[in-house]
């Protein structure tokens, strides 16, 4: 039986519960820093959560997402990045990242966002038609773990930085 998800806005009570579902869902993955929490914080800190949705269930929050602004070296603007998504391990595998990322992406577009990129698993984010481009490099991971989405068929060409939120490592 599947939960009943809500998808919603972050209010000023979820971010304690945000901080913790993030240090559940990156507790036991190899390839994290552990810094997830922290960067939400430097993100929220300095105003550029553009998008940051909780999932509920019966009230609960399990899972968390958030979408900041990118630079790309090109020029190209309305631009942003996902991450860090965190589902609480227990309700890993419902579907509630792919939730989140999708009512994600929606908002995105809904801002005149062109399009969104990452760094995760191929398996995972290909399937939600996330793909690696030629000549939009990301110099922070391998070329195979970052991926873009065009929202119009474009894809810029240049180097990506995240917002410096993502250097956050809570010392």
């Amino acid at each position: 039986m599947n939960p009943r998800v809500v998808i919603r806005d972050e209010t000023d009570a979820d971010v304690g519960m945000i901080s913790e579902v993030t240090i559940a869902a990156f507790k036991t993955l190899e390839i994290s820093n552990h810094t997830e929490q922290f960067i939400i914080e430097a993100l929220r800190a300095a105003k550029a959560l553009t998008v940051s949705l909780v999932a509920e269930v019966d009230g609960r929050v399990v899972g968390h997402i958030a979408f900041s602004p990118i630079n790309i070296s090109d020029g190209t603007r309305n631009w942003y990045g996902l991450g860090p998504v965190s589902v609480l391990p227990e309700y890993q595998r419902k579907g509630i990242g792919k939730s989140l990322i999708r009512e994600g992406l929606s908002r995105l577009k809904a801002l005149n966002a062109q399009g969104c990129c990452l760094v995760g698993h191929p398996d995972y984010y290909g399937k939600l038609g996330f793909e690696n481009v030629s000549g939009l490099v990301y110099e922070g991971a391998p070329p195979e773990v970052f991926f873009a989405l065009s929202f119009d068929s474009h894809f810029p060409q240049g180097t990506v930085t995240f917002h410096e939120g993502f250097k956050a490592d809570g010392l």
